[in-house]
């Protein structure tokens, strides 16, 4: 997936958690989850943008760990709002897979920086 397409679905991701927080009933424990789910759904867009602008492979690699930490931290959340009892599974199922192929995706991309990294570092060995 090419970079454009990746920076649009985090961002409507963010979006639509977002408009799913605004759903939530009133109550100081969803509220309480709400603001985490708010904070940690709408950081992987930012994050991966960060990741974009990387100076080094390293430097990506790095801010790619925070988007996967951000991406399974909102997945968390979601687990908690259902499992409590606080929403439908139904409801977030959506959010949730989504969140959970960007998650697969930005592990995938660590994989690949991390092989490619190793590999010029091998290739500047036999130089």
């Amino acid at each position: 997936m090419d970079e454009k397409t990746f920076k649009a679905r985090t961002k409507k991701l963010a979006v639509n958690i977002i408009n799913q927080v605004d759903k939530l009933p009133d109550t100081r424990s969803v509220n309480a989850i709400a603001n985490q789910l708010v904070r940690s759904g709408t950081s992987i867009g930012a994050n991966y943008r960060a990741a974009c602008r990387a100076k080094s492979t390293p430097d990506m690699i790095n801010k790619l760990k925070i988007v996967e930490e951000e991406s399974d931290e909102t997945m968390y959340w979601l687990e908690i709002l259902v499992e409590a009892g606080l929403i439908p599974r139904e409801q977030i199922k959506d959010i949730y897979n989504e969140t959970n192929e960007i998650l697969a995706m930005t592990i995938a991309s660590i994989k690949t920086l991390r092989n490619r990294k190793n590999q010029s570092s091998i290739s500047n060995r036999k130089s």
